[in-house]
């Protein structure tokens, strides 16, 4: 795909998915905003160099990024050009369903962005956002582990007729998540009735038409400012344990699932947990080297061998004892998904939990079957459907399969 060498203005445009710099005629750059494609990707450039350029950044927000899921970012690649001494940024677009080579780095390995928008909900008297009944929405995703955090944390501190919700659809296409629409019949996924949005990406380019990152669930909103509050999981369910208690009643009132006699405890537990296990299936399903795998599934088995050990040797039902903790929560979004989706998806196949695992499968057992917020946040449809069918670099033919059945297993009497 050669252009003219003999122009003075600079241009990207890309061929079979890859980055390339060359000159071009100024009639083939149109401002304010250029975009070069092929059918598989898409390239937005903006130009934060000399003003006189032919590329402006006025309309860069009209071009939008849409390798956009929770599972990877756009790519930012920046280069020095000498001849107007500008500073180019091209963002990659997938305009197609985004590549697992978009989600791993050079070796082989998966790489998790940290998020983007960290604000508190603090009840402290200056606060900028305090708590208050139905100013605030989560945005969520039942297929979501981390989303799915925050949906137990809601019900357990019986937040549900404070804090208002929207489940995106399960599948997750070329353009992120989306909202059900209205006529479709997508059970327990609705359309945005508070924003109007149909994608989720419409939300964070509201608050910042320049965002760069991912576009990813949990998302907790502010109805009061039209702004994003926060979009980390972890922040998010910390807030929920202390920050409403004020309007609340009863036995939700003072519930802690982060007290500070186990904090330290917690917070050792969720490093290694969050590292192997949690992270750790999605760098064995997402490697796209085979060093990358079976250096990351090991790590995997040897965590969940850990947490069978610290299971059997606990003097109550939780990892911590006879207390219900933060460590429960972020780790069950995990296990309640290992043997539908990733034992078989994420190539996580050495053990199954309900056969090899026998404590962690009882604590698994008794946190859905016993604990309301835990089953009734749980989704198999969504999970099973949204996994086998979103990563279609995984799973070309999109086929969901059958078993194991049952998703979960009875409890034994």
């Amino acid at each position: 795909m050669p252009l003219p060498s003999t122009c003075m203005t600079r241009a990207a445009y890309i061929y079979r998915s890859t980055v390339r710099i060359c000159n071009s005629s100024p009639s083939q750059v149109t401002p304010p905003t250029t975009s070069f494609a092929t059918n598989a990707t898409r390239f937005w450039v903006r130009n934060t160099g000399r003003p006189t350029a032919s590329i402006s950044t006025l309309s860069a927000r009209r071009l939008l990024p849409a390798a956009s899921n929770f599972h990877c970012a756009p790519i930012a690649i920046n280069g020095p050009f000498t001849s107007y001494r500008e500073r180019i940024q091209i963002r990659k677009m997938a305009t197609e369903a985004s590549k697992i080579t978009d989600w791993a780095s050079k070796d082989g390995e998966f790489r998790r962005q940290v998020s983007s928008f960290r604000d508190q909900i603090s009840s402290a008297p200056d606060a900028k956002f305090r708590p208050e009944k139905d100013r605030y929405h989560l945005y969520v995703s039942y297929a979501c582990p981390w989303a799915t955090r925050t949906l137990i944390v809601r019900k357990l501190k019986g937040l549900e007729d404070l804090i208002t919700v929207t489940v995106v659809h399960w599948h997750l296409k070329e353009k992120g998540w989306r909202f059900a629409e209205a006529d479709e019949n997508v059970p327990d996924a609705s359309p945005d009735t508070l924003n109007g949005a149909k994608f989720l990406r419409e939300i964070y380019f509201g608050v910042n038409p320049d965002y760069a990152g991912r576009f990813t669930v949990p998302v907790l909103w502010d109805k009061k400012t039209k702004t994003i509050v926060n979009n980390e999981s972890s922040d998010i369910i910390r807030m929920l344990y202390t920050e409403f208690d004020e309007l609340l009643d009863g036995e939700h009132k003072g519930l802690n699932y982060y007290p500070p006699e186990l904090a330290a405890k917690i917070d050792e537990m969720n490093d290694w947990i969050y590292d192997t296990i949690n992270n750790g299936v999605y760098k064995s399903g997402f490697a796209t080297t085979q060093e990358a795998y079976d250096r990351n599934v090991v790590r995997v088995f040897e965590a969940l061998g850990r947490v069978e050990g610290i299971l059997k040797n606990s003097d109550g039902p939780y990892l911590l004892g006879k207390t219900l903790t933060e460590a429960d929560i972020r780790l069950f979004p995990t296990i309640i998904r290992f043997d539908p989706v990733y034992h078989q998806h994420f190539k996580c196949n050495i053990r199954m939990i309900r056969h090899d695992y026998p404590a962690i499968h009882k604590w698994m057992q008794h946190l859905y079957w016993d604990i309301p917020a835990f089953k009734d946040t749980c989704n198999f449809e969504h999970i099973k459907k949204h996994y086998t069918k979103s990563h279609t670099q995984i799973n070309p033919l999109s086929i969901t399969p059958a078993g194991p059945l049952p998703d979960i297993l009875p409890k034994e009497a």
